[in-house]
């Protein structure tokens, strides 16, 4: 097993994770809200609409559907700006909260998660299709 495919999530990590967050977007909405870019409008129904994506992307891939992989790396990808919104106001935090570790670490993790999203997008790229 190459170095490569083991950085690789399963497509079933990937399934997992659009179920919880999927839901977590529709119950507790404002847990999302901040990672909206402020240049997008309305950022209360795109917290909505991308919950509603990824259990539409998490119900495709556990019926390996045709679509759902690509479905579900491209959610990724359009997600990516959040995360990044999410690592810049966390990084505003630090630079104004006089580098507190809490802010700190806060940062540094927002900041890892974003190259972490590859690996998830390769597994949502791999997933079985039924058709395959």
């Amino acid at each position: 097993m190459s170095l490569l495919s083991r950085s690789r999530p399963s497509p079933s990590l990937v399934t997992a994770a659009f179920l919880v967050s999927g839901v977590v977007h529709l119950v507790r909405p404002s847990v999302f809200e901040p990672l909206i870019p402020p240049a997008l409008p309305r950022p209360r129904e795109i917290v909505y609409a991308s919950g509603v994506a990824e259990l539409a992307c998490a119900a495709g891939l556990l019926a390996k559907a045709r679509w759902a992989g690509p479905a579900s790396a491209a959610l990724l990808v359009g997600v990516w700006p959040g995360n990044l919104q999410t690592a810049l106001d966390a990084t505003t935090r630090v630079r104004e909260g006089g580098g507190q570790p809490r802010h700190v670490a806060t940062a540094v993790l927002a900041w890892a998660r974003i190259p972490l999203q590859i690996p998830m997008i390769r597994a949502a790229l791999a997933a079985p299709r039924a058709d395959a």
